[in-house]
């Protein structure tokens, strides 16, 4: 078929990169002036695939295509000419001392909302919002305590807080690899930059200069997809801190009574650091209050980084609707997906296995 996507970043880049191997004609359009510019959200992410932490503020929906994306990323990265750091050796939860109420409740959600899922979710193909087919749910193991000696010995630069977990399963992508990657790797795809879509319909793109007609078309512009969709920006802050012999493999989140702090190390001497949630739409650099607030946290749990160097820092905004869910909806001719908001790069490849599915089936 003749395919016209609307939006070419995480999700248009996945969805291009698909279909074309499908064997489609494949037409992506977006604002940006080339491949490499970074306005889109999914430039902006410290690349944490995690299922179960993100259960705090996710539904079953997220938590079953979190786990399925966890399968499918080495099979889309396995696919792609250039190489995308990629590590599934879990994750950790650390609290300081005092701060135990607060990471106690955060696991008890955790803890309680895995246990209901399991049974709903096992041997179930899922389901979603909307008429948008299916996907796979899958169990996750139970998250491990750990002594202060596990500790040392799996992450033995973490060395600030008093308390521990590890969820196994769980992982981390380059997400800045992974966008170069995956344009690089759509050969067949024809890109069109610096052409906004303005509405999208059934079977058509609508840009300035007029009408284009497909056999199905994917909206997939986040925030550019208003007013046809209920989207806003929430703001989000990431900072990029060079810290050489740093010893860190896997994420680490920090469980704060006001704070929501993690640290994804990046070969071979990064560390992203991350990530206010604001209510606005403010694009403009990093305010004072989140880089105090997010670097303090760091260097709280991994003391090394004191000498670390910040190298850079960045904003964008999330996607989200009004209920901070995801929404994919599959019609003849068109498909909308939208509202990804924290959960991009967790959940973005098997919403693309979900739409391309559903695409099929009403074709």
């Amino acid at each position: 078929m003749k395919i016209g996507i609307a939006g070419a970043g995480l999700l248009g880049r996945l969805l291009a990169q698909q279909l074309a191997r499908a064997g489609h004609e494949v037409h992506v359009f977006d604002p940006a002036a080339d491949a490499q510019a970074r306005g889109a959200a999914g430039w902006t992410a410290a690349g944490m695939l995690s299922p179960v932490a993100e259960l705090e503020c996710a539904d079953e929906d997220v938590f079953a295509l979190g786990v399925r994306s966890i399968e499918l990323w080495p099979r889309i990265l396995a696919q792609l000419e250039v190489p995308v750091e990629f590590s599934r050796e879990g994750s950790l939860l650390v609290a300081h001392r005092g701060d135990e109420g607060a990471a106690r409740r955060v696991l008890e959600v955790l803890e309680d909302r895995m246990g209901a899922l399991g049974s709903r979710l096992r041997g179930n193909d899922g389901g979603g919002r909307g008429n948008d087919g299916g996907g796979r749910g899958n169990d996750a193991e139970p998250i491990q305590r750990l002594e202060a000696g596990q500790v040392r010995e799996l992450e033995p630069s973490v060395r600030g807080p008093a308390h521990a977990w590890f969820i196994p399963g769980e992982g981390r992508i380059h997400t800045v690899q992974a966008m170069h990657a995956l344009a690089a790797g759509a050969r067949d795809v024809q890109w069109h930059w610096g052409r906004a879509i303005a509405a999208v319909h059934a079977g058509e793109l609508q840009a300035g200069e007029g009408t284009q007609r497909f056999d199905h078309v994917f909206d997939v512009r986040g925030t550019g997809a208003r007013p046809q969709l209920p989207v806003r920006g929430v703001r989000g802050e990431i900072f990029f801190l060079q810290a050489r012999g740093l010893e860190l493999k896997r994420p680490v989140r920090l469980l704060h009574p006001r704070h929501r702090v993690y640290l994804v190390p990046r070969a071979p001497d990064l560390v992203v650091v991350g990530a206010s949630e604001i209510e606005s739409e403010d694009r403009s650099p990093v305010s004072l209050r989140s880089t105090v607030e997010l670097l303090a946290a760091a260097h709280s749990v991994v003391p090394e980084l004191a000498e670390a160097r910040i190298v850079h820092s960045e904003t964008n905004l999330r996607p989200a609707l009004p209920d901070n869910l995801p929404v994919l909806h599959s019609q003849p001719g068109l498909t909308r997906i939208n509202g990804l908001f924290r959960h991009g790069w967790l959940i973005a490849p098997a919403l693309v296995e979900r739409a391309v599915g559903a695409m099929t089936n009403d074709e």
